[in-house]
């Protein structure tokens, strides 16, 4: 197997450790980037891409070269929020684009799959991937890492992902001014980096809230599982890790009821709508009340979390759509 990335995924995610071929690719808004794609694809009985801007120059590299117009071109959508004004317009021609070059285009919720079709899908199809379970196991409610977050006399609220727009971190500071006036006041911890940290933290500082913005941690299944409730105000989700890691651990979720969220989560979280503090405030504020509801909810993530495909069901779904394809050129 050929996997071209940019050289600091490899070392991220070792691909080559796992006995991949490297092809380093460069920044992505460089023009070099498809002719590097087209010379790794000859001979390649398939091509798979992940996201929007790969597909497109993936695509591109395909179509283009010599000897690959028959290379069948797998593309996943892993998750893309909806863009807004004229970038949408830009963000339907790409998805057109990738689909109608694509023989496969697999995505990661059924919001993904039908709009793939919506868009000229030839052949879209249900692939979700599953985060691979914890290492070993995690201390749920753990004392120490409450007592490092400042939570040893207080309920913890967990939030994790990235501080960029559409996040809705905007939303959760609103909600947390309203539960300031709960005795314990929450202490709500957001784990994660992004280019609206500093306009966060001010507001954080101005307002007085009980919150703490902790950076990029890879201790989050800890922290998490340390939580009285966690929290997820997107704009806009697929399959989200932070929901999957949630129920997996057996902690309460108030998420947002966008894109695959909904999906994901059955009847084993609390769904709010994007954008409405009142709501997500009264939903944690409910569930901090009442601890026979939180366990039925720790129960329910944890059966929610067996229905979904494991780690080898993944693989073996997206191998068997690569024979497929193998075996019709």
């Amino acid at each position: 197997m050929t996997v071209c990335a940019p050289a600091e995924l490899d070392r991220l995610y070792d691909y080559s450790g796992a006995g991949a071929h490297v092809v380093p690719l460069p920044r992505r808004n460089d023009p070099a980037t498809v002719g590097v794609l087209r010379n790794a694809c000859i001979g390649a009985d398939v091509v798979h891409a992940h996201g929007l801007h790969a597909s497109v120059r993936a695509a591109l590299a395909v179509s283009g070269g010599v000897g690959l117009a028959r290379t069948p071109l797998v593309t996943t959508w892993h998750g893309r929020p909806p863009a807004d004004g004229a970038r949408a317009g830009i963000v339907r021609l790409l998805e057109r684009r990738t689909v109608r070059a694509a023989a496969v285009v697999l995505g990661t919720s059924s919001e993904l799959v039908d709009r793939a079709r919506r868009r000229g899908a030839r052949d879209a199809r249900l692939a979700p991937v599953t985060v691979p379970t914890a290492g070993g196991p995690v201390c749920l409610r753990d004392g120490k890492a409450r007592a490092e977050l400042g939570a040893v006399d207080r309920p913890l609220l967990m939030a994790v992902g990235a501080l960029e727009p559409g996040r809705g971190y905007g939303t959760l500071l609103d909600a947390a001014r309203e539960w300031r006036e709960l005795d314990p006041q929450p202490l709500l911890v957001i784990a994660g980096e992004g280019r609206e940290r500093a306009a966060l933290q001010r507001r954080i500082v101005a307002e007085g809230l009980a919150v703490r913005i902790v950076g990029r941690r890879d201790d989050v299944a800890e922290l998490l599982a340390a939580a009285d409730i966690a929290v997820l105000p997107s704009r806009w989700e697929a399959r989200s890790l932070l929901a999957q890691e949630a129920l997996r651990l057996g902690v309460p979720l108030v998420a947002t009821a966008v894109g695959g969220v909904p999906e994901l989560v059955g009847d084993a979280a609390e769904l709010v709508p994007y954008g409405d503090p009142a709501a997500l405030a009264a939903a944690v504020r409910g569930l901090l009340e009442d601890a026979e509801r939180r366990m039925d909810l720790a129960a329910a993530g944890r059966v929610q979390a067996r229905t979904w495909p494991s780690e080898d069901d993944t693989i073996a779904h997206v191998l068997s759509v690569y024979d497929e394809l193998a075996a019709t050129r």
